[in-house]
């Protein structure tokens, strides 16, 4: 295995490429060379985020998979056209990118937003996806529709879908201090934030179109219900909780996942919302575990 940096948080990205879909560009990753015996792995990252957030686990994995990450249309180094965003958009980008350029079964590993993209991928694309890796996975369940939203939830979201509020949120959240800010609530170890993951969180807050995508994510329906997804999951998975994650009751959420996917492999972890880039070692070791037993 070659020599990595003095800290595994210090590693540079890899260089990766574009791929055309639907008239706009795609960056990716890739990384080692096929393993014969066991599929790639696709890495899908969060919400604001891009490939760098996984530039550490691509560093470890590559020496036992191919590795391949992409950016989400919308975020990272991809395009930014003004179009709606949400599961049903990536889910078709990632289907169609393993199609096209991966060319076999892929495991899929998401975090966050990812997750969920990852998921409704797996579900309704199974010719596609070989396993399922999901990292403090986002999306909705049918049960939280069921409940009659407050007049101040009913306030809040009408707020935050008017354009002004958007562009105000956007600029105050984009400021190097506030990711900073935001970083250390949602990581547990603050060694893990450096001057390259707020750069990296920064610098496509700058291309033109950010804002439109921004704004688009808080106006779009939820979309589909993970029980119902998993309900149509046919391929194993497995899922990754960060406990200190401040956004999700991680122990309640992964107690749903189970009860609609009762033969999944849970892992609960001391980190926050990205145990992923948080603890890349761990995390890395666990999906390697698991890929060996599992698949």
């Amino acid at each position: 295995m070659e020599v990595l940096s003095k800290s595994i948080h210090d590693v540079p990205s890899l260089p990766g490429d574009y791929w055309q879909w639907r008239g706009e560009k795609i960056y990716y990753v890739k990384a080692g060379l096929e393993n014969p015996t066991k599929p790639p792995l696709l890495l899908v990252h969060g919400f604001g985020a891009s490939t760098d957030h996984w530039r550490k686990n691509i560093h470890i994995l590559k020496e036992n998979y191919q590795v391949w990450a992409i950016d989400l249309l919308g975020f990272g180094r991809s395009g930014k056209p003004p179009w709606e965003y949400n599961g049903i958009l990536w889910r078709e980008q990632l289907n169609d990118f393993i199609q096209a350029n991966i060319g076999q079964k892929t495991i899929l590993a998401g975090n966050s937003l990812g997750g969920y993209g990852s998921l409704c991928t797996a579900s309704q694309f199974p010719d596609s996806v070989a396993g399922l890796i999901l990292i403090n996975s986002a999306g909705p369940f049918s049960d939280a529709k069921k409940k009659n939203p407050t007049i101040t939830q009913k306030i809040s979201g009408f707020v935050l879908r008017q354009s002004w509020v958007t562009y105000f949120l956007f600029q105050r959240l984009r400021n190097k201090k506030n990711i900073r800010k935001t970083l250390e609530k949602v990581y547990l170890d603050n060694t893990a934030i450096t001057e390259q993951l707020i750069e990296d969180i920064y610098r496509p807050s700058c291309d033109e179109g950010a804002l439109q995508v921004f704004a688009s994510v808080f106006k779009n329906p939820e979309g589909d219900k993970i029980d119902q997804l998993l309900e149509q999951l046919q391929c194993p998975l497995m899922t990754i909780w960060g406990e200190a994650d401040p956004w999700m009751r991680t122990k309640e959420r992964g107690a749903k996942f189970k009860q609609f996917c009762p033969n999944l492999t849970e892992h609960y972890l001391n980190a926050g919302h990205c145990p992923h880039d948080e603890a890349p070692e761990e995390v890395s070791q666990i999906i390697k575990d698991w890929i060996e037993k599992c698949l």
